[in-house]
């Protein structure tokens, strides 16, 4: 069945379903990513309307991500049990729910309540990575991994930069401050529900067709997938995935934390007002436009000139420069140079990303669900560990270069990875 898989990416094309999944998976992601970090460039008013304290702000922050934690290992078995395409469009229709719940909210801890359903939504990543992992050879698989996830990833830049102009375009109406984020909200949750009916339309579980349609018929599904229990417990078993789980985390996880915490950064440390510090912190989300497909990309073409552990010696550099950059992003006092900062620790944060989900197809292509399931749910554990670090700490700066000294340490998993030799060569360039 491999050989029916993609073994190039036709950028602008859709008439294969290997191209149709492609663009619609990262499409659905961008708007569950859109709909998961909308609430945090809106934080300064809304933490301004209900009168909340840095702990309370921590608290929503750490219930933002850590819901997907479960969901996302959840999800990844009901992938390989029930296929991407089912999966993908019950997420968008009950994700939708707590996305529109939230715009209701009266309280902290109603808001908190769906805050906390909201981050189901962040699990949309494992089926936008199993997606294109059972649609793309492996030649180019990491390409497609790196940039449909890339792509993705930018709808929580995006949601950084627009949602403050969104909510300012709402206030020229004449809306009041109280009721026009409410308003803005209302957006990203109707998206959701178009994104579900577009999903299940267009899109196939595999290259072969469905899931269920193929075990019907009495066809085999590549690497003889476990479904379910199974998935998740072979992949459990495979130290190579907590490994990952905890690099993802390293990577994913700042990336998350930063997501959540940059816009109350830039107006608190630097006095920015509310749009201009939305467009600063959005420039870092919208990097991932690029730099995770670089990553993924970098790890294909490293792999078909070495082997697969090509791709964990760059993982492990890239981590390495990651935790260098967020320690000079944390010591920086001008705005000019915090910006530039995070720009640079966000290249090599979102390459990371990239270069992390370019291995995962290789670990266990049996249980590829409980795989990109366990390792997506390291990345969510790191945002709330970094959360609760936060919490701990009282103080964004001092907590940034504790993490910058934790993602250094945790590049030593990165290169624990490597495969033997007689593991790493078949698998270095198969088409």
């Amino acid at each position: 069945m491999a050989s029916q898989k993609a073994t190039r990416i036709a950028l602008f094309s859709l008439a294969t379903p290997p191209m149709r999944a492609f663009h619609l998976t990262w499409m659905a992601f961008f708007v569950c990513f859109f709909a998961w970090f909308a609430c945090a460039p809106l934080m300064p008013v809304i933490k301004g309307e209900f009168g909340l304290s840095l702990a309370q702000v921590a608290n929503i922050n750490i219930a933002a991500v850590a819901i997907t934690i479960l969901v996302r290992l959840i999800v990844g078995p009901l992938c390989d049990r029930y296929g991407p395409r089912k999966t993908y469009t019950g997420l968008l229709l009950l994700g939708a729910i707590p996305v529109l719940g939230v715009a209701a909210s009266q309280s902290y801890e109603s808001f908190l309540f769906f805050r906390l359903g909201i981050g189901a939504v962040g699990a949309s990543f494992v089926i936008t990575q199993y997606h294109t992992s059972v649609m793309f050879a492996p030649r180019v698989v990491g390409t497609a991994n790196a940039a449909a996830a890339g792509w993705g990833n930018a709808g929580g830049g995006a949601a950084q930069a627009l949602m403050p102009l969104l909510l300012g375009a709402v206030l020229m109406l004449g809306v009041s401050e109280s009721l026009g984020w409410r308003v803005a909200l209302l957006v990203p949750g109707v998206l959701m529900l178009v994104m579900a009916a577009l999903y299940w339309r267009y899109t196939q579980d595999c290259p072969e067709g469905n899931y269920s349609e193929l075990r019907a018929a009495g066809v085999a599904i590549e690497g003889n997938k476990k479904g379910g229990w199974g998935s998740f417990k072979a992949a459990s078993a495979n130290y190579r995935v907590w490994l990952l789980f905890v690099t993802y985390g390293a990577c994913f996880g700042i990336e998350i934390f930063i997501h959540n915490i940059a816009a109350v950064y830039y107006v608190d440390h630097f006095g920015l007002s509310l749009k201009s510090a939305g467009l600063a912190a959005g420039s870092f989300g919208l990097l991932a436009l690029f730099a995770r497909a670089l990553g993924g990309w970098l790890s294909d073409k490293l792999a078909l000139r070495g082997n697969l552990n090509s791709r964990v010696t760059l993982l492990f550099m890239l981590m390495i420069g990651e935790g260098v950059g967020l320690l000079w992003f944390a010591k920086v006092d001008s705005v000019t140079y915090a910006v530039i900062a995070m720009l640079v620790f966000g290249l090599f944060t979102h390459m990371a990303c990239g270069a992390t989900y370019a291995l995962v197809p290789f670990i266990d292509s049996r249980a590829l669900g409980g795989v990109a399931g366990i390792i997506g749910a390291g990345g969510n554990v790191g945002a709330v560990a970094a959360g609760f670090l936060m919490k701990g700490t009282g103080d964004i700066r001092q907590t940034l270069t504790i993490l910058s000294a934790l993602v250094v340490i945790s590049a030593l998993c990165a290169i624990a990875v490597r495969f033997t030799r007689e593991a790493a060569e078949p698998n270095m360039a198969a088409a």
